[in-house]
């Protein structure tokens, strides 16, 4: 259900409150860039947007500051998707002119022979050269920015100086503010993290409005002192706001288009009552195990006021040994950091569970947890692969690795709509399967078997940008499949009737492509016809088990 936040921006001329009398400087300086860039989470290319952009920054220290606004249809949030648009998205792409993702402006500025529609948008390989170009121009303004934000009540206060170091060519200017967040983790297509992917820069607000506010005094000496404060709500689209990520921007415009400079700022906290208060704040997730040691991962976060620099770390699995680890840095007021912890020795049960500590502090309440995880399946030492590529073969890519790390058998890319079978010979220990699709929309069923038929691992093919399983081995070899080579199915596609030859002795299992058991048969012979006049169009899979070994082909049911 969404919800619903009222939130109020107040605006004061020549107000200070608390902040320092003047955060700009006078003397004339070259322009600041402002890279406001495009994007979406279903945007295979975007990611490398991204990493463009930041590299721009990364270069151009205080100088360039980047604005990623999630707009138009590869932002559009599919089934379980968090939605990162905003309400002033499309406006400002909609004067960009952009044909193409990712686009972006710099300092929406028009440079001839490099935009992408006629507009001021831009596709990723110019940014660089338009940054360039922008940075060496003088600006005939300066903007200065800081803000706070009173943890208590959620306000957050931004001061905003500009002083005219020579005149305007439009009487009237516009200051705008825009509110980002970062670290936000979410699904990215072609990011290859999965849900993981962290989401920096994110728009989320425009302080001042959709176009900002007017500055009605542009000639040299003029000097503009605004204060807006805005109450933040808990979370914008159901995304939830963490403070600690949020991130200021602020930029002076002529008309709604030409950027003339901008400054950025990260807010500081006010409000905090406790002095000394380290938060375990989550433990991530841990797949099924089959090893011998766990390293966990937490991610510590600071509530008190005074800086944490060192904390002692008690984690143990299973009630065992109580392991200490002593981390170290240097996190503020908000600030947070994910540490794995070493690795600890312990031997796995059906379910395990993993304890963490910290250290006593002002508030205990918040110090301890706890996860679970279960242990891996286990299975022979002859395992059989079953890959079905979609219509992207191109983009599989699988690895099987053994504990220690090493890659022993791997595949990809691959023809479209085909069946690959692998068989694996493994000695006795723990092995992990790692599945990917290079543009992050999983592909077809895929499945792991031993020589028993015990099922060690499955997926639909909704597995996004991947997935990881572990399994274990005892390292005893199946007898083989070799006297079941010579089994085929016809007519395929079937429509009626599915005949099976060169069956031997067997029992016959039917699967559809969520892998629900549909169809059984015992104890079959040689030749067999299974009647397929009742199964819905589609793809499905049969699976022969025997004293050999187990086998397992592709149909498809037409009508």
């Amino acid at each position: 259900m969404s919800k619903k936040a009222i939130t109020t921006v107040a605006f004061s001329l020549l107000t200070v409150l608390a902040f320092a009398q003047t955060i700009v400087s006078t003397t004339p300086e070259d322009k600041k860039v402002i890279l406001e860039e495009f994007t979406g989470i279903n945007c295979v290319f975007c990611p490398d947007g991204h990493a463009i952009a930041q590299a721009i920054q990364d270069n151009n220290p205080g100088n360039v500051f980047l604005v990623n606004i999630h707009t138009g249809s590869f932002a559009n949030p599919g089934s379980g998707q968090p939605d990162f648009r905003t309400s002033f998205g499309a406006a400002i792409a909609g004067q960009s002119n952009l044909t193409g993702y990712p686009a972006g402006t710099v300092n929406r500025h028009f440079f001839p022979g490099q935009s992408q529609g006629g507009g001021t948008a831009m596709s990723r390989s110019q940014w660089a050269n338009a940054s360039n170009q922008i940075l060496a121009q003088p600006a005939y303004l300066n903007l200065g920015v800081e803000a706070e934000i009173d943890v208590q009540t959620n306000e957050l206060t931004v001061h905003v100086e500009v002083y005219y170091t020579g005149n305007s060519p439009f009487s009237t200017n516009k200051l705008n503010v825009a509110l980002l967040q970062n670290n936000t983790l979410g699904p990215q297509t072609g990011g290859g993290m999965g849900n993981e992917y962290v989401h920096m820069h994110r728009l989320v607000h425009m302080v001042t409005g959709q176009w900002g506010i007017d500055i009605n005094s542009t000639t040299t000496g003029s000097f503009i002192d605004e204060t807006f404060t805005y109450t933040i709500p808990a979370d914008y689209r159901d995304v939830p706001v963490e403070l600690a990520d949020l991130e200021l921007v602020a930029f002076v415009t002529e008309t709604t288009q030409e950027i003339i400079s901008g400054n950025g700022a990260f807010p500081t906290y006010t409000g905090i009552t406790i002095a000394n208060d380290a938060f375990l704040k989550d433990i991530s997730d841990i797949i099924d195990q089959c090893g011998s040691e766990i390293a966990p991962e937490i991610t510590i976060q600071n509530l008190g006021s005074n800086t944490l620099t060192s904390l002692d770390i008690e984690y143990s699995v299973n009630g065992g040994t109580v392991e200490s680890y002593t981390w170290t840095g240097n996190l503020t007021s908000l600030q947070s950091e994910k540490v794995e912890l070493p690795a600890i020795p312990y031997t796995v049960q059906s379910t395990n569970t993993v304890s963490i500590s910290l250290p006593s502090d002002d508030n205990n309440a918040n110090n301890d947890g706890t996860v679970d995880f279960d242990e891996a399946v286990g299975g022979t030492g002859t395992v059989y692969l079953t890959l079905n590529t979609d219509n992207w073969g191109s983009e599989v890519r699988w690895n099987l690795y053994d504990e220690a790390g090493n890659s022993l058998y791997s595949g990809g890319p691959y023809p479209n709509n085909t069946q690959i079978n692998e068989t694996f010979e493994l000695a006795e220990g723990c092995y992990t399967f790692d599945l990917r699709d290079t543009y992050g929309d999983g592909g077809g069923v895929t499945f792991l078997e031993d020589s028993n038929g015990v099922q060690l691992f499955f997926t639909n093919g909704n597995y996004g940008s991947g997935v990881t399983s572990n399994f274990s081995s005892d390292g005893v070899l199946g007898i083989g499949d070799q006297n079941l080579s010579s089994f085929a199915l016809y007519p395929n596609p079937a429509n009626t009737e599915l005949h099976l030859v060169g069956i031997g002795t067997a029992d016959i299992t039917v699967y559809n492509i969520l892998g629900s058991q549909i169809m059984v048969v015992n104890d079959a012979t040689d030749k067999v016809s299974l009647d397929v006049s009742s199964l819905q169009a589609g793809t499905y899979f049969v699976k022969l088990t025997s004293n050999e070994g187990t086998i397992t082909k592709k149909f498809i049911v037409n009508r």
